[in-house]
């Protein structure tokens, strides 16, 4: 399966084994970042959520995007009626419900709980909800436009961003605060 460029880039497999191979070269670049800034207060906390936003969300994002190859009835679907679809999967069977919603509460997770750690102007779990859910809304344009063969939903968009919500949350109490000038200037 993973013997062509296609199963290593083109199959959710290969998503998540690059994805797991790279992990020591994420925990290097996080090491690279932090050395090169020098000492002083947050650097390595900085240099984390950088990484970590990016390793995090860009897997995901790889994944949603990728051809579903005709697994969905009917070509494009969009479903712009909030809930139907998550009905729907929780009528799929538990194995199933519970795959789609944990992946979809995944995608902009490490965005959400990276983020505000990273940016001050993010410390705000409304601003997170709202940038996790304009981002989920053009990831579900692309799904639609691109012609993935992708069901295009509200449901996506509102499981995204509560995601990206519930991690900012978790991640509340390590959110950057200035604590020199130098670091309000890095800002």
């Amino acid at each position: 399966m993973l013997g062509t460029w296609h199963g290593w880039f083109g199959t959710i497999g290969g998503v998540v084994v690059i994805t797991a191979t790279a992990l020591p070269v994420a925990g290097l670049l996080v090491w690279a970042l932090a050395r090169r800034r020098g000492i002083g207060p947050g650097v390595w906390r900085r240099s984390l959520a950088e990484v970590g936003v990016v390793y995090g969300t860009a897997p995901w994002l790889w994944m949603i995007l990728l051809p579903n190859n005709g697994l969905v009835e009917g070509r494009a679907r969009v479903n712009l009626v909030p809930l139907r679809d998550l009905i729907e999967v929780l009528d799929g069977g538990a194995s199933t419900a519970t795959l789609q919603i944990v992946g979809n509460l995944l995608v902009f997770a490490a965005f959400g709980f990276f983020g505000p750690i990273r940016f001050a102007m993010l410390a705000s779990v409304p601003r997170i909800l709202a940038l996790a859910a304009a981002a989920s809304i053009l990831v579900e344009t692309l799904q639609f436009v691109l012609r993935l063969d992708r069901v295009s939903s509200v449901d996506d968009v509102l499981l995204n961003a509560a995601g990206a919500g519930l991690a900012a949350l978790a991640s509340h109490r390590w959110w950057l605060r200035p604590t020199s000038p130098a670091e309000q200037r890095l800002r």
